[in-house]
């Protein structure tokens, strides 16, 4: 898709901000955008509000809200940081109508940073050609054509010319996508703080195809056609015990730098959930919510939740402190372990009993007996509407059945 129409496209949603700057920003929608090269901009959708006796920034992603408030002023640079993940807008309010500066993701190496602008009361250009049909599921593949490919489901709804929807992975989802589609041609965004995501493509019939940006780092072409049927492997299939493997035994050191063995006296006898994640790691973020969630409801019925985190960061330090953070932010009463630098090969290194660990987050589910009941690769979050629904339900169900046992 040409960046003209990805800049016409753009629609002026949310981003909330405590200002006390030397030039306020006025409440009300904006146009912003991340440039990802120069000829490519992602769009963001964001506001900015009055909360109280601040100004707040609101991003929106479909669905989800995400609030940004004011974390330190520096010469004309007004910083907000993301709540759930170590990135912040840094940006200079250069007119009553507008601000630019860059979003920073610490969780990157090489000071990765991208232009970002927003200004208020854009005049968009007006589409006159009539959109297509695109709310429909299609099977697709990224990096077709190469021994990189990659199958996935995308599954959209429409509403005029207003696209939403996400796209499946055996791995996890692209979470909140939010377009437009117009005349042939299209874009689907996502900005949540460590995702940049943008796919910008055309229809022709009942296929699609175009580009996937992650950031300014990342690209590929993607392929899809209309299927109702389409399939990806069940997510509790591909993670495997080996066959001369039956229970789950590690060593490795909690948060506080102590020694931690599993399994051990206070883990006998109880359903547990083993959880490979990362802090950085959007998914891994969804997961841990739901967990949050069962943890509540089930906690005192004999359910323990061992959520041991592979971490951006270089030393264990600086890794203690980000899942230390995690934990204190949502109020987490799971056991928390490092695991160590984010790495597959790492984590797989560490659970010789599986087959391989080939997505954060994987989830192991233990039964009363120390036996395996069920090992779940990747999530699919909210953003997924009925597969997030029909997962949770399946999962409650589990964890009854278990702690009766």
């Amino acid at each position: 898709m040409k960046r003209t129409l990805l800049i016409a496209a753009l629609l002026c949603s949310s981003l909330t901000t405590a200002i006390a700057a030397k030039v306020p920003l006025r409440v009300g929608s904006y146009s912003a955008a991340l440039q990802l090269s120069t000829t490519v901009a992602l769009p963001v959708h964001l506001d900015v509000k009055q909360h109280g006796k601040e100004r707040v920034l609101l991003i929106h992603n479909s669905s989800e809200e995400i609030e940004l408030k004011l974390k330190a002023k520096i010469g004309d640079t007004l910083i907000f940081p993301f709540p759930d993940f170590d990135s912040e807008l840094r940006v200079v309010c250069s007119k009553k109508r507008a601000m630019s500066g860059f979003w920073v993701n610490y969780n990157k190496a090489g000071n990765y940073r991208i232009p970002f602008d927003a200004k208020l009361e854009c005049n968009l250009v007006t589409e006159t050609t009539a959109p297509i049909s695109f709310e429909s599921k299609y099977e697709m593949y990224f990096s077709p054509n190469t021994p990189d490919k990659e199958k996935a489901i995308g599954i959209f709804t429409q509403n005029g010319s207003t696209i939403t929807g996400t796209v499946l992975t055996e791995t996890g989802d692209y979470r909140f996508l939010q377009g437009v589609v117009s005349g042939k041609n299209f874009y689907l965004s996502a900005f949540d703080g460590t995702h940049a995501f943008l796919l910008s493509g055309n229809m022709d019939s009942e296929k699609i195809e175009g580009t996937f940006y992650s950031g300014k780092h990342y690209q590929t072409q993607f392929v899809g056609e209309w299927n109702n049927d389409a399939q990806l492997r069940d997510g509790d299939s591909i993670t495997q015990m080996k066959e001369d493997q039956h229970t789950v035994q590690f060593q490795l050191t909690d948060i506080n730098g102590g020694a931690y063995t599993f399994p051990n006296a206070q883990t006998k006898g109880k359903v547990v959930i083993i959880q490979i994640m990362g802090t950085w790691c959007p998914n891994c973020m969804d997961e841990t919510n739901f967990y949050k969630e069962l943890y509540s409801d089930y906690h005192d019925k004999g359910l323990e939740i061992i959520s041991i985190g592979y971490e951006a960061a270089e030393t264990f330090a600086e890794q203690a402190a980000k899942i230390q953070t995690l934990k204190d932010r949502k109020n987490l009463g799971f056991t928390f372990l490092v695991g160590g630098k984010a790495s597959k090969d790492l984590a797989s290194e560490q659970f010789k009993m599986l087959n391989e660990v080939i997505s954060f987050p994987t989830s192991i589910y233990i039964g009363r007996d120390g036996q395996v009941k069920r090992i779940h690769t990747g999530f699919n979050g909210p953003g997924t509407g009925s597969y997030y629904e029909e997962y949770v339900q399946k999962t409650h169900a589990l964890i009854q059945q278990l702690l009766d046992q």
